[in-house]
């Protein structure tokens, strides 16, 4: 687990990360989410002892990361994937990571095979692709079976099968009890594989919640429902807490009850339901609504044009 409290980082009169507390837990994979210049890379930086906090804590199993004896056991991380010698091979590399954390030699095999290195395994790292020196990255991130694994964007410059790679891998380390942190631009791709999200905006916290709840409240909640009976059914679900709109003849957005509450209520009375939906945003629309005004750049509207003086 990975616990930040009030934690703060300061260059000069610059504040970087602002008072930040939150936590990555066991079982799950936390998406670490924010517009660029928002603070994320300082503080991963910070969890793993690469910058010091200027005030505030972090602890992975309850330690600082620099009081753990065998730190690759205990956090993976990816923060750069292309800070390898590129005059190594994909295995010496690794093995040189081993042989200075104590790692048996045929671990090192087993996370080649894993990340699908094996048939460049003796390649110089300097002609990897993109995607092959992310894979590299992922494979030294678990060289040490870590409990905790923290990656950024780590599908970055993987294809389609990559991509996919690396979900299921992400998603079978939580399931195995680890606490998986990934930072990404990918908004998709986040909530496809996150359980809970932490964001930030200019080094603060703007949101510490799950995917489902997060999106569900930028979409306003509510339910969408269609039927063929709809005037019957506004009057089987109104109420004091009730609230109904229509945007059709056969379409209700129902505010105050649940889907489970309705579908129940329309089987009741045999009321058909062709559609129950209940109402969100995509992660990516939501997270673009909560931090429009923490952007470090402002573009303009696409399609508009700055004519020339």
């Amino acid at each position: 687990m990975i616990e930040a409290r009030e934690l703060t980082k300061r260059y000069g009169d610059k504040t970087v990360v602002d008072q930040l507390s939150f936590t990555v837990k066991a079982g799950e994979v936390t998406g670490f989410l924010g517009p660029n210049g928002a603070g994320k890379s300082t503080t991963m930086r910070m969890i793993i002892g690469l910058d010091s906090p200027t005030s505030g804590a972090v602890t992975v199993n309850g330690r600082a990361y620099a009081r753990h004896t065998a730190p690759l056991h205990e956090i993976g991380s990816l923060l750069e994937a292309r800070s390898v010698h590129p005059g190594r091979s994909a295995r010496s590399h690794l093995m040189a990571l081993a042989h200075t954390h104590g790692i048996a030699r045929r671990r090192v095999d087993e996370v080649i095979e894993l990340a699908g290195l094996t048939s460049v395994a003796g390649k110089r790292v300097g002609a990897f692709s993109l995607g092959m020196g992310q894979r590299l990255g992922i494979a030294a991130a678990l060289l040490g079976d870590p409990a905790i694994v923290m990656l950024d964007e780590p599908v970055n410059g993987l294809d389609p099968e990559g991509v996919l790679w690396v979900r299921n891998l992400l998603r079978s380390l939580a399931d195995e009890g680890r606490a998986v942190m990934l930072s990404s631009h990918l908004m998709s791709e986040t909530a496809l594989i996150a359980d809970h999200l932490v964001i930030i905006g200019r080094g603060r916290l703007l949101a510490d919640t799950t995917v489902e709840d997060f999106t569900r409240e930028a979409g306003g909640g509510g339910v969408k429902v269609a039927s063929t009976e709809a005037v019957r059914l506004r009057a089987l679900l109104a109420g004091p807490d009730v609230t109904l709109t229509s945007s059709s003849t056969e379409e209700l957005l129902v505010s105050g009850r649940d889907a489970r509450e309705i579908g129940a209520i329309a089987a009741q009375h045999g009321v058909p339901l062709y559609e129950l939906t209940p109402q969100s945003v995509s992660l990516e629309a939501a997270f673009m609504e909560l931090t429009r005004d923490v952007v470090e750049y402002q573009s303009a509207p696409a399609g508009t044009e700055r004519k020339a003086a």
